[in-house]
Formats: C-alpha cells, structure tokens, sequence
C-alpha cells in the first residue's frame, strides 16, 4: 500500500498518512486547508511526504 504523509516541520510532527488510490494531491491540499489551519496560521511550513 504506497501513503503519503501530511508533515509540519516547524512542529516536527506528522499530522496524517493518506493512501495514494483514494487522496490525489489536490484532495490532500484541502485537507490541509480545512483540517490543518491552525497550522497554517501560524505560519508553519506543512508539507507533503511520500516516505
């Protein structure tokens, strides 16, 4: 099963894993805009990870 992972690294921690047959890119953005914003407020760096 291939994952990605949404990560914040100013707070080094992961935030969610996401199977790559059901969550395209764009689907995991709003994910983090919805999910995340407290984050993404505060100006933290949220990324996409393919471990």
């Amino acid at each position: 099963m291939e994952v990605k992972e949404i990560y914040c690294s100013t707070c080094k921690k992961k935030l969610g894993t996401y199977n790559v047959k059901y969550f395209s890119n764009d689907r995991l953005n709003e994910i983090i805009s919805y999910n995340h914003t407290r984050c993404m407020r505060e100006g933290h760096s949220v990324i996409i990870l393919r471990p």
